[in-house]
This record gives structure tokens, sequence and C-alpha cells, in this order.
């Protein structure tokens, strides 16, 4: 499924006026395993990491920033991962895109077009704040504010919404996801290839990571 480029991509933004609904995945994706090698294969944007190449332990991540899932995953659980696995090496988290909605695909472009050193602190910030611009009548506002923490202005800011290459790239790591990985909700984890739907607390994360190690 994909979404109509005219309701992110329309003109200075009129397309904003349009992002107060969703849109329900078309697609039914089949329950299947995929091996490590699999899903480590080339997306249509570069992976964003953190963490030691060398890890034992590889998480990779599906969120939709409009996921109120994946939002308390990243204020609740996501923090003492990274504090007990990832800064100390034993686990290397990649993050992809999954949006649900074209105000989840606009807040992934942002962090798209952000300096790569901005990728993690603006997505942290997005889910942080997610309340504030996914539910907001007129979402540009507090984006943009959002934006401007990792440097964007009212110019750039613009310009990344309606970069059209940007969000066929987005899509397309989401319909990989969906097509070769069987990934049809938010948040869905890999660990070491498993696969994890669902929310999870830190103590329930740590319980499957800490099988690996």
């Amino acid at each position: 499924m994909g979404i109509d480029r005219r309701q992110v991509l329309m003109g200075t933004l009129g397309a904003f006026a349009l992002l107060a609904g969703t849109l329900s995945p078309t697609f039914v994706a089949p329950a299947y395993a995929v091996t490590v090698d699999e899903l480590m294969a080339p997306q249509a944007l570069p992976d964003m990491t953190e963490g030691s190449e060398d890890a034992p332990v590889t998480i990779i991540e599906y969120a939709s920033m409009t996921c109120p899932h994946c939002a308390r995953v990243a204020v609740d659980t996501m923090p003492e991962i990274k504090k007990k696995y990832i800064d100390t090496g034993k686990v290397r988290l990649i993050f992809r895109e999954f949006p649900f909605d074209p105000r989840a695909a606009a807040a992934a472009m942002l962090a798209r077009c952000a300096p790569k050193e901005q990728f993690f602190p603006l997505v942290d910030v997005l889910f942080k704040q997610q309340r504030e611009w996914a539910a907001a009548q007129d979402p540009r506002p507090p984006l943009l504010q959002i934006a401007k923490l990792a440097g964007f202005t009212q110019e750039s800011f613009e310009a990344c919404l309606k970069n059209q290459q940007v969000l066929d790239n987005v899509m397309a790591v989401r319909d990989k996801a969906a097509n070769d990985y069987g990934v049809d909700s938010t948040p869905t984890f890999f660990i070491n290839g498993e696969k994890h739907a669902g929310e999870m607390s830190p103590e329930e994360m740590s319980k499957l990571i800490d099988k690996f190690l």
C-alpha cells in the first residue's frame, strides 16, 4: 500500500490540512521465518544504527512515528536498554521506518533529512512530543518547532516535506518489511533474527536479549 503523495507533498505544505486521517494497511503479511542475512539486505535508505557493529546482538526495530506503543517503547524502554546493552557494546540497534499514516511518513522524512548525527535525537523528541504534533489539527507548527531543534529552517523544513525521493524511499523501506519480513504492526523487533511484535517493557526485552549473551 502506498500513501497518496499528494497528502504529504502538495504545494507549500498544504497537504498537512489532509493529514488528520489515518490509512489502514491493505497488505496481509504472512508470518514466516526470516534469516539475519535477509534482514540485513540493503534497504532503500541507509540503516540508522546505534551501538557497536561487533555487538553479539542486533535489534532491528520497525516503528511508526504516530504509534503510541512505539512512543512508549522509545520513552520508557529504550533508555534502559541503551544504558544496559547498547552503550556497553552488547547490542547494536537498527531503526527502520514503518509509517502507517501520512503524518508518520512526514515525521520520518524529517528525521531522514536531518544531519545524520541528529537522526536519533530528533526521533526521540518526535516520540516524546508525539501527542503535540500527531493529534494536532494543524501539525505544521509543532513539527516545525521540533525540526528546528535539529537545525531546520522554515525553508529546509518545507523542502524536505516536498522531496518526492525521500518519501519514496521511506515507503520502500516499509513495503520491503511488509512484503519480505512479514511486518504488519508496530513496533516490531527482530532480535538476532527472532521476530517479536508489540510493546515491551525493559524487563521483557532484556530477557530476549540475555539469551544471546
